[in-house]
């Protein structure tokens, strides 16, 4: 296996603020429901407040995130703060079809052994067995990371 190669996908910085902004945004209109517009039951209405914090702190979330590349070099897939996505030997399979419960121009591996969760919006998640990685990407580089991570598990030689 060549162990030299590798591939470095950094988020642009206009789609990591229109994510932000559609977070935000989101949780600024479900907070502005609930407060201007207050519904008749008040589950409804912490309902609309705890989904707007949610948004609002998602959106924050995704700011901090933004910063974040992802690095395919080895026999890994990490973080550029060092965080270890997956390991190539640890991934069962690959998916990034039409109908795979995927972030926006990402793909979702599946993982033989569960690791511990972890959530970064916009760039990637960890739960259990599942890694997805997307969001903010731009698509045809992480298409690219797709295919080396499918043949490295594959065994052929790049």
């Amino acid at each position: 296996m060549t162990d030299s190669i590798s591939i470095r996908i950094s988020p642009s910085p206009m789609r990591i603020w229109l994510g932000v902004a559609a977070m935000m945004g989101l949780g600024a209109i479900l907070i502005y429901l609930a407060l201007a517009h207050p519904p008749v039951t008040l589950v409804l209405r912490g309902f609309l407040l705890l989904f707007g914090g949610f948004a609002i702190f998602g959106g924050w979330k995704m700011m901090q995130s933004g910063q974040l590349s992802l690095i395919l070099e080895g026999d890994s897939l990490t973080d550029s703060a060092g965080r270890v996505v997956a390991t190539i030997d640890n991934i069962e399979k690959v998916e990034r079809g039409a109908f795979a419960f995927k972030p926006s121009h990402g793909f979702l591996l599946h993982l033989n052994e569960p690791m511990p969760r972890a959530w970064f919006p916009g760039v990637w998640w960890r739960m259990g067995r599942r890694v997805a990685v997307g969001g903010v990407l731009p698509g045809g580089e992480t298409k690219a990371v797709a295919d080396m991570i499918a043949v490295r598990k594959s065994g052929m030689e790049l």
